[in-house]
């Protein structure tokens, strides 16, 4: 019998310092942009309206240089925090000896008007950040700061300024509702009774006639609906229904509803070594990542991410066919120069950080067999293959069959000398594999696809150990190669058990694995990749060790925040999170292990047997089963509540006060809405561009 899962205890609550570990942020977002709120009340980043946007806050990466906003108590007190149920609405509680105070934060998000009924990926957002401040018992005294930045993000000149703390500009924080006579600044104690509610809301000055502050109650609801419609959508009904709800509700909120992208992590350049150099922008869609993504999804029974991802593959691939490049922009962009802002300190000083990703220049040959595996998944689970899609798959398999034989970089992207990776040659089969089965009998396909096959066997096997090597010529293994048992790979099963045996040995620290032990072109070291601890349980899982993976799984299942989230990287040691957070690839391994679990606990090691296809089929069938006996005829529930419509919800009406603003607001003297006297800004906050500002009366 499967035990439940447990998420880790929360972490004392510590004192007010400079950079808040990473394990200690939530996410909230929009499935537009994204932002980190820190245990100590802090927005520490955010980026509206799309991930890869030039943040608006970003303490995270420069806690001296950057903007603050932040609503904690005045003095000492403790917070507990979770989301509301089935949602990415994030609930502090702050309690100290004269009362409790709870503060939510969320991005608004609902179903667009134009949706159907089973549409949750046509979406509106308004690009606001809310913060609703409640008072729960007794008194308290909190502060609400929000402090302009001393340089832009991306080191354009700011302009000189003013004594002044007037300023407008295209976003501003609005406050609503309850507070004490004379409360206007942006760095003011306020007293907080149980009854009284505060509503914050950082919107763009656009948004004042519509009343920002004033609709946060209707969009907390709509957005709660939005979360849970969503989330009692999903199928799975096994013992670890608590982690794998809150890595689906992570998963869709790294979505881009405009396009169907899908984002491998909202942050940039989080260190996967404590002050070193290894700090990449995530902020982009790695065709790997996002097939991943997509198995994830379809094994809990959404089915309408898929459909509207591809419309991004045909939105991107098609610019660089029969090529594809390993990632794209989230609006289809297919050049993402890297660049470093040196002016940025990092996170607690790692630095560089880093915008943009030069490994989109880079060559991987296992993405076109990710693609290709997750295509023959997609259309086994009865979606069609269209022309477009079609054109696409073709072209890949062709463009494989005759580049294969090329080393390249792998799919840990090193920025070294290029090899012939294993685990590389194997995905160059399964996408001839996968094309083959798709799209019907091609004779250079089935040639080419025996000529890997017969490489792979050859140099890629340790003459010693009879294990796969990470590359041809090398001898230490690579935990990517966790992966083979499940990918229906014509080869020995004992040469599958050598080589996971052989990543056990070599890179498994207790419950943590590394990618591998071998250098990689960038300097300094790195913490365990979570992905890869998950990936031991699918293949121990598959090697029909069901005792050791479920006991790794929920030991694994602690190691998350106390929210449920993960970053990419955790240090062995210590258990400190590292790399950039939440990260998509963990949350997906999570809940594809605990569908192998519950697909292991019902049939046995068979059920594990053949491609992510067959498994994908198997669930199905299991989970038709059991929602028919739970819902009757299977059929969802939704209704209008999640549906968000920004003519009518965000209604014009008088403005709050603008209790800070920032960026270019139009000439000096030329002020807006001079005549809403309730319509303050009183903290100058500068655009990363350069500031105009004006005073107000």
């Amino acid at each position: 019998m499967l035990t439940p899962h447990i998420f880790a205890e929360p972490l004392a609550a510590s004192s007010r310092r400079s950079y808040v570990p990473i394990r200690d942020y939530a996410l909230i977002g929009d499935c537009h942009g994204a932002a980190l709120v820190a245990r100590d009340g802090g927005i520490d980043w955010w980026c509206p309206e799309r991930f890869d946007a030039e943040p608006v806050l970003w303490r995270l990466l420069d806690a001296e240089k950057a903007p603050v906003f932040e609503i904690c108590p005045e003095d000492d007190a403790e917070v507990e925090r979770a989301y509301l149920p089935d949602t990415n609405i994030l609930r502090s509680v702050w309690t100290a000896r004269g009362g409790r105070v709870a503060v939510t934060d969320f991005v608004p998000v609902g179903r667009a008007p134009a949706a159907t009924s089973d549409d949750y990926v046509t979406l509106s957002a308004p690009g606001w950040l809310v913060r609703i401040v409640e008072g729960v018992a007794g008194r308290m005294t909190i502060r609400v700061q929000y402090r302009p930045a001393k340089a832009s993000f991306d080191g354009a000149a700011l302009d000189e300024l003013p004594q002044s703390d007037c300023a407008f500009g295209a976003v501003a924080l609005y406050m609503c509702g309850g507070a004490p006579e004379g409360v206007t600044a942006a760095n003011e104690a306020i007293e907080v009774a149980a009854g009284e509610r505060l509503a914050f809301v950082l919107a763009p000055v656009s948004a004042a006639t519509a009343a920002p502050a004033g609709q946060a109650a209707r969009l907390l609801q709509i957005t709660s609906a939005f979360w849970q419609e969503w989330c009692g959508r999903c199928q799975y009904k096994g013992p670890y229904g608590g982690a794998v709800r809150r890595s689906a509700l992570t998963l869709k909120l790294l979505t881009f509803a405009p396009t169907g992208a899908i984002v491998a992590a909202p942050t940039t350049s989080l260190p996967e070594e404590p002050g070193g150099q290894r700090n990449w922008d995530y902020r982009f869609s790695w065709l790997r990542d996002s097939a991943f993504v997509l198995q994830a999804f379809a094994a809990l029974g959404y089915s309408g991410e898929a459909r509207r991802y591809c419309q991004f593959l045909r939105l991107c691939c098609v610019q660089t066919l029969p090529e594809l490049q390993i990632l794209y922009g989230i609006r289809g962009e297919t050049e993402l120069r890297e660049q470093r802002l040196d002016h940025l300190d990092g996170y607690d000083g790692s630095r560089p950080v880093r915008i943009g990703n030069a490994a989109y220049r880079q060559k991987q040959a296992d993405i076109y067999g990710e693609l290709a595996d997750w295509a023959l998944l997609y259309h086994a689970l009865g979606e069609p293959l269209d022309t477009t899609l079609t054109q696409i798959l073709r072209g890949a398999a062709d463009y494989i069959a005759v580049h294969w034989r090329e080393p390249d970089q792998g799919i840990w992207e090193m920025r070294g000398e290029p090899r012939h990776h294993v685990h590389g040659k194997l995905m160059a089969w399964v996408a001839l594999d996968r094309a083959i089965r798709l799209l019907g009998p091609n004779p250079v396909w089935e040639t080419e696809r025996e000529a890997v096959l017969q490489a792979v066997l050859g140099p890629g096997i340790d003459p010693e150990g009879g294990y796969f090597t990470q590359a041809f010529g090398f001898r230490e293994p690579d935990a990517a190669l966790l992966l083979a048992p499940l990918l229906d790979l014509p080869v020995p099963p004992d040469l599958l058990a050598r080589t996971v045996d052989a990543v056990e040995r070599r890179l498994r620290e207790g419950d943590y694995v590394r990618r591998y032990r071998t250098p990689d072109g960038v300097p300094g070291g790195e913490g365990a990749f979570l992905i890869c601890s998950f990936w031991l349980v699918d293949a121990l899982l598959a090697l029909n060790r069901a005792v050791e993976a479920r006991s790794l799984f929920e030991s694994l299942l602690t190691k998350g925040n106390d929210l449920g989230l993960y970053a990419e990287e955790v240090c062995p040691h210590d258990g400190a999170f590292l790399g950039n957070f939440p990260q998509a690839f963990t949350h997906l391994a999570l809940i594809n292990s605990a569908i192998h679990l519950q697909l292991y606990e019902n049939k046995g090691v068979e059920a594990l047997a053949g491609t992510h296809a067959d498994r994908a089929k198997r669930t199905a069938a299991a989970r038709e089963a059991i929602w028919q006996d739970i819902n009757g005829d299977g059929s969802h529930t939704n209704s209008r509540a999640s549906v968000l419509d920004l003519k009518s919800t965000i209604s014009p009406g008088r403005p709050e006060r603008s209790v800070a603003a920032y960026e270019d607001a139009g000439p000096v003297g030329e002020p807006r809405n001079r005549g809403d006297a309730d319509l303050r800004a009183v903290v100058n906050f500068p655009s990363p561009r350069g500031a105009k500002t004006y005073c107000c009366d």
